[in-house]
């Protein structure tokens, strides 16, 4: 691949913040904010009303400034290009550090003769389906830095980014190239230990400029600008994902047992969309949530339903468990003995049910394709209940088969909630019916310690840089 473009050693910090704040003085409060590793994107298209050389001279020079066209996301009409150019060179006279200049635009000369103090982003947002990053690196236009933006329709997307962002990174280009949308989230945190030499985040007290941005604090807390080439990727994989306490959870661990490992939330619901993705990003170690605990371990080769898998290195066998099951047999040693009613029929109710009869405890399994009455529930007399539906996961679900519940409140003594929230409509019900309650949170904990313990010792990684 030739390369004809600048070597210039960059100036840009690792993050890049938009401001999108609803007003200028929100706006600048949040730059100042900034320390030394993040720079503020001063968006001209989103503060219409303002001055663009006033606006940087507010942030003191310090700032990349865009403005971004509706067709790339911003809201600066695509009719009215003379009149973007023409507050862009306008911003030019407050001086900026950073100027982004779409990649197939000539620089105008206003531009041009600021370039003793002004350095040249180059940037591009490509359409739906369109992956011509390698082509474009083989023609680069006139500039300081590069920035190629496309969009992720399979998880697997993004892993066609690495070779193209390590070859960057290996001839001195200062070039970020990622995914927008959820599903292209890997590309935006694992830009620095595939080549990528900055990223762009959304400020904490704002929202993301596009789909899939991620908040600043989340970059530094999973230590994104610090991923080196040796770091391996774990991750929870599901649909949906994206609310899930696993990063939180895993990645801490990881940093404190000097591990290389970046654990994410993996966006996919399709067995096959799945293991495509897990090649194409390197993925070392999953958490297997819903939809996926049964056919993801299938397409595998494996028996399911397992929750966990994980590997040495790209392209070894995987191996599997599910610590589903062992926190759940965990929790079912400290309840009573006796009948359980059974809620659900996906992996997580397959893995109880075995477990509850393994222990000598009777079920009644309820399901909407097995449905029972209040009088069969009544009749049975559970002194547990276990909520294995996807109940729960919204904030708006209630509680599954309330006629149910109450059939069995006679009874009951206990109730476990697979849901991993404190306040799902199932516990508040059982707290409120006064039974002894193991809460999805409980479970949580207790499985993703035995998930770490196993990417820690079986997963690839070398020492944390810490």
């Amino acid at each position: 691949m030739a390369f004809s473009g600048s070597t210039a050693v960059s100036h840009l910090p690792f993050h890049l913040v938009t401001l999108t704040h609803a007003d200028w003085d929100s706006a600048r409060a949040c730059a100042r904010r900034l320390g030394d590793d993040a720079l503020p994107e001063l968006r001209l298209d989103l503060f219409p009303e303002e001055d663009p050389e006033a606006m940087v001279d507010a942030l003191k020079r310090r700032c990349l400034v865009t403005c971004r066209r509706v067709s790339e996301g911003g809201r600066w009409p695509d009719a009215d290009e003379t009149g973007r150019l023409a507050r862009l060179a306008k911003a030019i006279q407050g001086r900026p550090a950073w100027l982004d200049l779409e990649w197939e635009l000539p620089i105008p000369p206003e531009i041009q003769a600021a370039r003793t103090h002004v350095r040249l982003l180059r940037s591009v947002h490509v359409a739906p389906g369109v992956f011509d990053l390698e082509e474009r690196l083989r023609n680069l236009p006139d500039g300081d830095a590069y920035k190629w933006v496309g969009w992720a329709a399979r998880l697997g997307d993004s892993g066609r980014l690495r070779a193209p962002l390590a070859w960057a990174r290996d001839h001195g280009l200062v070039l970020a190239a990622f995914l927008m949308g959820p599903k292209g989230l890997p590309s935006r945190a694992l830009q620095a230990a595939w080549g990528g030499a900055f990223t762009f985040a959304a400020p904490d007290d704002g929202p993301p400029a596009a789909p899939g941005q991620l908040p600043l604090s989340l970059l530094r807390e999973w230590r994104c600008a610090r991923l080196h080439p040796g770091y391996g990727l774990c991750g929870v994989i599901g649909e949906p994902v994206l609310h899930s306490r696993g990063p939180a959870f895993h990645n801490p661990r990881f940093q404190r047992a000097l591990k290389d490992l970046l654990y994410l939330p993996l966006l996919c619901g399709e067995a096959g969309e799945a293991v495509e993705a897990l090649e194409a990003l390197g993925v070392l170690g999953l958490s297997i949530t819903a939809p996926l605990k049964l056919t993801l371990p299938a397409a595998l080769g494996l028996e399911g339903p397992l929750n966990t898998l994980w590997r040495r290195a790209p392209g070894d066998p995987w191996q599997g468990a599910n610590t589903d099951a062992e926190a759940f047999r965990s929790a079912l040693s400290q309840l009573a003995p006796g009948p359980v009613l059974l809620l659900g029929s996906g992996g997580v109710a397959r893995t109880s049910k075995a477990l509850l009869e393994a222990s000598g405890r009777p079920v009644l399994q309820v399901s909407r394709h097995a449905p029972a009455t209040a009088a069969q529930v009544a009749a049975f007399g559970p002194v547990g209940l276990v909520q294995a539906t996807s109940l729960g996961m919204a904030p708006e679900d209630p509680a599954p088969f309330p006629e149910l519940l109450e059939a069995a409140r006679a009874t009951c003594r206990w109730a476990v909630e697979w849901i991993y929230k404190e306040d799902t409509a199932f516990a508040l019900w059982a707290r409120e019916a006064g039974l002894q309650v193991v809460a999805g949170v409980a479970l949580f904990e207790a499985q993703a310690v035995a998930q770490t313990q196993r990417f820690i010792s079986d997963c690839g990684g070398l020492a944390c840089d810490s």
